[in-house]
């Protein structure tokens, strides 16, 4: 179990360091091409919708073929796609090769998630979920440093080294042990669970921080740039906000074990209410910095509880964890681009006041839903 972990972690952990490398490089794309808000949202919102796009193809091959091979074909893809983005010089391209690599993603947390609950025992299904997120969130801490690298060295040779630790990662992959399923289960298992109120539920608390995350990634770093942090400033940024959350993704997992998942989710619910309340008012950029280093922490207290109630109800239901997995990336993506997308837009066409009051208008409604939820579970 210990092995399926490492790889886990290091899987997810080399994904989100290139989703997270965008951060930094985002005003730059954006002054350099004159994407402006909007722009700026569909670049960053091309990966997630890559992603949606490979939410359920992911978890059929998961379900027909196994674990392994989901999981070679993302890395693989991430490998390729990653370097094609490092040397791209037009806004389509930039475009294409985020949406590609968000397809192949979605390949390889299927892929991962879905091998290590599998050999994960049920009480402590939480706290591991919670290790491999912390992985992930290293892996988004360090994008953004990766970023300012890129800024200085170039993005071709930046990110060349990033798909050279994506290739690596599938020849490891590839000589761990991992079962196949018996018998595969039909889509229609599938199609079914999305019936399941315990699965709707567990899935809103992956759609609401994707969504927070993907407004977050678009504005606070434009506005960050506008107070006057350049690339490396900005990476500073999310590499505190990582450190935080990383930390905090390992106490939220035991606290979902111990606990139940409900009372970190709750938590987070306030926390996000009150923080989103106060992005858009700093005008100094050390007071917004460390904001936003809250929003991280905030925002990243969903995921690990949310996947621990989603497990938990695929297992009542006998669904594969590569359909469940799959149903993840199918709640991740919209959100996210969502987020990005809408959120620059409308923060355009108004200002950034606007997405985030609209964002903590949906947490508190979320929250005071949410005891009506408890009992029904």
């Amino acid at each position: 179990m210990r092995r399926i972990l490492l790889l886990t972690g290091a899987i997810v952990l080399v994904d989100t360091l290139f989703f997270a490398a965008l951060t930094p490089l985002l005003p730059n794309y954006a002054d350099r091409f004159s994407l402006g808000k909007g722009g700026a949202g569909l670049l960053a919102a091309a990966y997630p919708l890559g992603a949606l796009v490979g939410s359920i193809p992911s978890g059929i091959v998961a379900a027909r073929m196994g674990v392994k091979r989901t999981v070679l074909v993302g890395l693989t893809t991430v490998a390729l796609t990653t370097a094609l983005f490092g040397i791209a010089d037009a806004p389509w391209q930039l475009d294409l090769a985020r949406f590609c690599q968000g397809l192949a993603s979605a390949f390889s947390w299927t892929g991962a998630l879905a091998w290590l609950v599998a050999v994960a025992p049920a009480a402590r299904r939480g706290t591991l979920i919670g290790q491999a997120f912390a992985a992930a969130v290293a892996g988004a801490l360090l994008g953004p440093v990766l970023g300012g690298v890129a800024s200085l060295a170039g993005t071709g040779w930046t990110f060349a080294a990033v798909a050279a630790g994506s290739l690596v990662l599938a020849a490891w992959a590839a000589v761990t042990p991992a079962a196949r399923p018996n018998e595969p289960q039909p889509l229609g298992a599938l199609v079914d669970a999305v019936r399941d109120r315990r699965l709707l539920l567990s899935i809103w608390f992956v759609v609401l921080p994707a969504l927070l995350f993907g407004t977050l990634a678009v504005l606070a770093p434009l506005r960050l740039s506008t107070l006057g942090f350049g690339a490396v400033g900005i990476g500073a940024v999310w590499l505190l906000a990582g450190v935080l959350e990383t930390v905090n993704n390992i106490g939220v997992g035991r606290a979902a074990d111990r606990f139940g998942p409900f009372v970190p989710i709750t938590a987070g619910l306030v926390a996000s209410v009150v923080v989103t309340l106060l992005l858009p008012w700093p005008d100094n950029r050390f007071v917004l910095g460390a904001l936003i280093a809250v929003a991280g922490v905030a925002f990243g207290t969903f995921y690990t509880p949310g996947m621990t109630l989603l497990t938990h109800a695929a297992e009542a239901r006998g669904l594969d964890y590569g359909y469940a997995f799959a149903l993840v990336n199918l709640a991740w993506a919209p959100g996210q681009s969502g987020g990005s997308a809408i959120g620059g837009a409308v923060a355009q066409a108004t200002s950034d006041a606007v997405p985030y009051l609209a964002l903590t208008a949906i947490a508190g409604l979320t929250l005071a839903g949410l005891w009506r939820s408890r009992r029904s579970w």
